[in-house]
């Protein structure tokens, strides 16, 4: 039995605002694959830095949250009823029915996996010194990308495998696998990446062009992750304030209805 508290629930967003925030991760990149970024790229490590930020956290999750992967209003029912499930229906199911956290944890794996290789000293340079590689570098971080954010985010009529509790736990450690990389990069006593040459006298210097890069890294990641965290959280707690608040209730009905017992005279 629904209660009034949960059908004030929020129910994701509308088909008008999803468009918009797909609009925004398509604008992000474009922004990420023209100049004048794609240009300073092959040049700075910052630049290089937000692009791969852009490529490997924004743009994946605006598209997983915001594209409409069906075009069905959340919790609308079907006109016919013998309408066949689309390949979307199908895979949401698919989902529904197996939870188990081994095959989030692959997703959320290799998607780590792909953003530790294309962060790599050698593979840095290789886009830096092929421009036909930036392109490849973005189909592949998207794509991986988007299948880590929807074991983190709604996308109807995919959802998350995992309850909030668990979902906070998983974005907390990829934020920290961003961090990490930040930081092993940002402190480095040289140079990380030696694709980028710099002059002395002109311009960013080596120390200070691998800081900037490790700052824009890891306030992406806190942009991208931090909120969700604390999302899912609250989200939680709510859930099991629910979940005893319902037990209660029903406690107490059951009293209620329960006849009194037979009293005994002294």
């Amino acid at each position: 039995m629904s209660t009034g508290a949960a059908d004030e629930r929020p129910h994701g967003l509308t088909l008008g605002q999803r468009a918009w925030v797909t609009a925004g991760g398509a604008l992000a990149l474009v922004v990420a694959l023209v100049p004048p970024l794609s240009s300073a790229a092959r040049s700075y490590d910052y630049a290089a830095a937000l692009q791969f930020s852009l490529l490997a956290i924004v743009v994946p999750a605006l598209l997983a949250i915001g594209a409409p992967w069906s075009l069905r209003r959340p919790g609308a029912a079907s006109a016919v009823s013998e309408e066949q499930p689309g390949p979307l229906e199908v895979l949401a199911d698919r989902r529904r029915r197996h939870p188990e956290l081994t095959r989030t944890l692959v997703f959320v794996v290799l998607d780590l996996a792909v953003v530790l290789a294309w962060r790599a000293p050698s593979a840095v340079a290789l886009v830096a010194r092929h421009a036909w590689m930036a392109p490849v570098q973005a189909v592949v971080l998207v794509v991986f990308g988007i299948g880590l954010w929807w074991e983190l985010v709604e996308s109807p009529p995919l959802v998350p495998r995992s309850g909030p509790l668990r979902r906070a736990v998983l974005a907390a450690v990829i934020m920290w696998v961003f961090w990490v990389d930040a930081y092993v990069v940002g402190l480095s006593n040289s140079d990380w990446y030696r694709n980028f040459h710099h002059v002395a006298g002109q311009g960013l210097s080596a120390a200070a062009d691998q800081q900037v890069a490790a700052v824009i890294l890891w306030f992406v990641s806190a942009v991208a992750f931090v909120p969700l965290i604390f999302w899912d959280a609250l989200r939680w707690i709510r859930s099991e304030e629910d979940a005893d608040a319902e037990l209660y209730k029903m406690t107490r009905t059951e009293f209620r209805r329960s006849p009194p017992g037979p009293t005994t005279s002294g």
